[in-house]
């Protein structure tokens, strides 16, 4: 997919810029010359982020902060829009995760990923609509995941911050279509990706933790959110053929899904290597406070570096088109046959 060079640029705010997702969409908004407003925890990776986005011409401010405090998130809405003027794009990503059974999560660890990875983008985007309502202009891209809609195993903390999110999403954007706000929300539902994240998740596992296969590239993930902060009107995109074929099952047959992922889920989010229990992790403290992470994880030859779900999900208009187009040629040779 060929992304078009927007002309004008825009002020763009990243939560969890400093790796991963977040790093990855850095560098494609970086690319355009977007002013970057970056936002993490970790120093080193917030500082390695922002030298690459200056190096591709982007003007940066990096604010050190957790969206977990609604003070900060506001804090950093108010010197985004000091810094660079009004805020264009906001796109949520920031989260953290357990790898564990649910009967050993702690009650403060399960608090912790619930306040980070569901009311960080609460607390986020509570202030960037502080500003974006009153000129009625601005896009929120929030990234969702294939887990928004299926739980999985050794995951319920992190299913159920996501679960909540695309609740508390869908109602949101009933109430800006309800009010006829400019302001636009949009999701992107992303398959496993490639990120440092199964590295210094919280993990309780025997062996070390990994995504279920297939996994993909965050270049894959950042260009999907790229295109969703140009195109907000779509209510969510897809990305992965393995995110639209694990929503299509479960809402066609949820319980034989249950069976499925108590059968292979289990093994299939750990690699054969035994998980050091002294491996730091960054529920509480950034993993990237004194060494850069970057975007990528320990998956690389693995990893897929496009998906052709998101050109579906792009462009389900002409697909649609396509396929009505289709049906009429096939329904006029069967009337001539006649």
């Amino acid at each position: 997919m060929t992304l078009r060079t927007r002309s004008k640029p825009r002020t763009v705010v990243i939560t969890g810029a400093s790796a991963g997702i977040g790093r990855a969409c850095a560098r494609a908004f970086a690319a355009d010359r977007n002013r970057l407003v970056l936002v993490a925890r970790g120093p080193a990776g917030l500082h390695a982020a922002t030298t690459e986005a200056e190096k591709a011409g982007s003007p940066v401010c990096a604010i050190l902060a957790d969206v977990a405090d609604h003070r900060a998130c506001e804090a950093v809405a108010a010197r985004a829009e000091a810094e660079f003027g009004p805020v264009d794009v906001w796109v949520n990503d920031a989260f953290v995760s357990v790898f564990a059974p649910f009967t050993e999560i702690s009650a403060d660890e399960f608090r912790r990923v619930t306040e980070v990875t569901y009311l960080g983008y609460v607390n986020a985007t509570r202030a960037a609509l502080h500003h974006m309502l009153p000129r009625d202009h601005g896009t929120i891209v929030q990234i969702g995941s294939a887990i928004a809609y299926r739980g999985i195993p050794l995951q319920s903390a992190y299913s159920g911050a996501k679960h909540a999110l695309q609740g508390w999403h869908e109602a949101l954007r009933c109430e800006l279509l309800a009010s006829g706000s400019g302001v636009r929300v949009t999701m992107v539902q992303l398959p496993a990706v490639n990120t440092p994240q199964f590295d210094w998740v919280l993990n309780r596992l025997r062996s070390r933790a990994r995504p279920v296969a297939p996994v993909y590239r965050p270049e894959v993930a950042a260009r999907a959110v790229r295109y969703a902060a140009d195109h907000p009107n779509r209510r969510e995109y897809w990305v992965g053929g393995s995110t639209t074929a694990t929503l299509v099952a479960n809402a066609l047959v949820p319980g034989l899904l249950d069976r499925y992922l108590a059968r292979t889920g289990i093994d299939a989010q750990q690699d054969e290597e035994p998980h050091r229990a002294d491996t730091p992790d960054n529920l509480w403290t950034p993993a990237d406070a004194a060494r850069d992470r970057g975007a990528q994880g320990r998956f690389g030859d693995e990893a897929r570096g496009r998906s052709a779900q998101l050109w579906a999900s792009q462009h389900h208009g002409l697909l649609a088109a396509g396929g009505a187009g289709l049906l009429g040629v096939a329904a006029g040779t069967l009337a001539r046959r006649r």
